[in-house]
């Protein structure tokens, strides 16, 4: 995270959140195109390349990012947005602590995996993470009626404040891939 902003520690406390959460880890099924999921790697693999060296955990966030942005049934999800968020909140360390305790590569609150009935250690694993995360950010963009900033604010617990919601949109334009043609959110263009 970035040491500017000042997080809540209480960030991602919204009491609904709880069951948007558990039915996203209840859900954890990956459909895909294979044509599009196939697009999807060619583009962005080689972009991850120079950040994650282990081909293996590379291979498996560009997975689950895809998974989760692309879930049936759940509001669609910019892919490139999650890589930014991803890439600002950890630098795409799964291992990655912020000051306010978060954990992983989206930097997820520990009390969700206890909340939820699994284990602390579910946050360092690639799929729980992303799947808590994208669940957390699609509940705030649909909470915030799709201003993406204010959602981002929300995720981190900046609210009020413009710089971590910046930071990820400038980063998005570096992991914008074609599933992100088609989102134009209303906050960022002003």
């Amino acid at each position: 995270m970035l040491a500017s902003v000042a997080v809540r520690a209480d960030g991602q406390r919204d009491p609904e959140l709880k069951e948007v959460v558990q039915r996203a880890i209840a859900q954890a099924q990956c459909f895909t195109d294979q044509y599009d999921s196939a697009v999807w790697y060619t583009l962005m693999e080689p972009r991850l390349r120079s950040i994650v060296r282990e081909k293996e955990e590379r291979l498996d966030i560009l997975k689950q990012v895809y998974c989760e942005t692309h879930r049936p049934g759940e509001a669609r999800l910019p892919p490139g947005l999650v890589m930014a968020l991803i890439d600002v909140e950890s630098r795409f360390d799964r291992w990655a602590v912020s000051r306010a305790g978060a954990v992983g590569l989206m930097q997820v609150m520990p009390f969700w995996p206890e909340r939820l009935g699994l284990h602390r250690y579910e946050l360092v694993r690639v799929a729980p993470n992303i799947r808590m995360g994208c669940a957390i950010l699609r509940f705030y963009l649909v909470y915030e009626r799709n201003d993406v900033r204010r959602a981002l604010a929300r995720y981190n617990g900046s609210i009020g404040r413009r710089d971590y919601p910046d930071l990820v949109i400038g980063r998005w334009s570096r992991w914008a891939g074609a599933d992100d043609l088609g989102f134009a959110p209303r906050s960022t263009r002003g």
